[in-house]
């Protein structure tokens, strides 16, 4: 399966879940004060909606949602985890876009925050928006009972933190300086990229109350889909350019950053994104048919073009 013969099904879906997404971020980040909030700043919450809602394609509030479906979960409250989810991965973009990280003017064909706000505005909104993501799971409008709201809110954490995304992206600052083996070019695209998606998918098993072997095969599915999009952004980051992506091409190979594309070649490359793709069919077999849209999302992120 290429990305010609997705079916219209997973396209009308992914763009759906986008929509649900970009509504509910809209609500969550409008000026109306929460409880225990003393005032919300003006040009803040301006940098934070900036940061989060320029697009994108959602991938994974989708995973959340989806995830979640195949246990019948309580819709409303996986689309809360799945707006927390991208507000953190929103946040990390705004952040590693700054001068002293990857240091990037496009975002998604716009300037990037910091250049439209300024950097203490892009820190203040990366800062806030990571923050916020806790705040909408462990909200009791997240409906979901406290000790599920209290996996969710430990498993995010951990995804996100130094075990987790923020890790990653210090190993991916280290690697300029002296690039690491294979092995520390998977833990690093397993930290940066990976653990974020392997959450999205394992949250739906727990927002859907799924057994133990359940919500570890999920878990195992965003792992194997987490190492395929990182693939896939350091094969376009090769092979094409600023027009598609929305953003800089061929930074990696500038910056002499080590990639599983540098070290293999891009043969290689869109041999292992096959055999990831039927890997995460296979662990998603259980499932049957209920599981046909996430098979569509695994070959969708082997086969983005942007």
């Amino acid at each position: 399966m290429d990305k010609n013969s997705l079916a219209p099904h997973f396209t009308t879906a992914l763009a759906t879940r986008a929509m649900q997404v970009e509504t509910i971020l809209q609500k969550l980040l409008d000026e109306r004060l929460r409880a225990g909030e003393i005032a919300r700043p003006e040009r803040l919450m301006a940098a934070m909606r900036y940061g989060v809602l320029n697009g994108g394609k959602r991938l994974r509030p989708f995973l959340v949602m989806e995830t979640a479906a195949l246990f019948g979960a309580n819709e409303e409250a996986a689309l809360r985890v799945a707006a927390a989810l991208e507000s953190i991965h929103c946040y990390s973009l705004v952040h590693d876009d700054l001068p002293a990280m990857d240091d990037d003017d496009l975002r998604r064909g716009q300037p990037t925050l910091h250049k439209a706000f300024d950097e203490a505005a892009a820190i203040l909104a990366g800062d806030s928006l990571l923050t916020y993501a806790f705040d909408i799971i462990a909200s009791d409008e997240t409906d979901l009972d406290a000790a599920t709201r209290l996996e969710l809110v430990l498993s995010l954490a951990r995804a996100a933190g130094p075990g987790g995304m923020a890790g990653g992206q210090a190993l991916d600052l280290m690697a300029e300086e002296q690039n690491p083996d294979e092995t520390g070019i998977i833990t690093l695209q397993a930290m940066k990229t990976g653990a974020l998606i392997r959450f999205a998918c394992e949250s739906g098993a727990i927002i859907g109350g799924a057994t133990r072997e359940e919500r570890e095969r999920l878990a195992e599915f965003g792992s194997a889909i987490g190492l395929a999009f990182q693939l896939a952004d350091d094969l376009l980051d090769v092979t094409s350019d600023a027009a598609h992506l929305g953003k800089a091409a061929g930074k990696d190979a500038a910056a002499g950053k080590a990639t599983l594309v540098a070290l293999h070649g891009i043969h290689w490359t869109r041999n292992q994104l096959a055999g990831l793709v039927a890997q995460a069919e296979e662990l998603l077999s259980p499932f049957g048919d209920k599981a046909e849209i996430l098979k569509q999302a695994a070959h969708f992120i082997a086969n983005r073009e942007s």
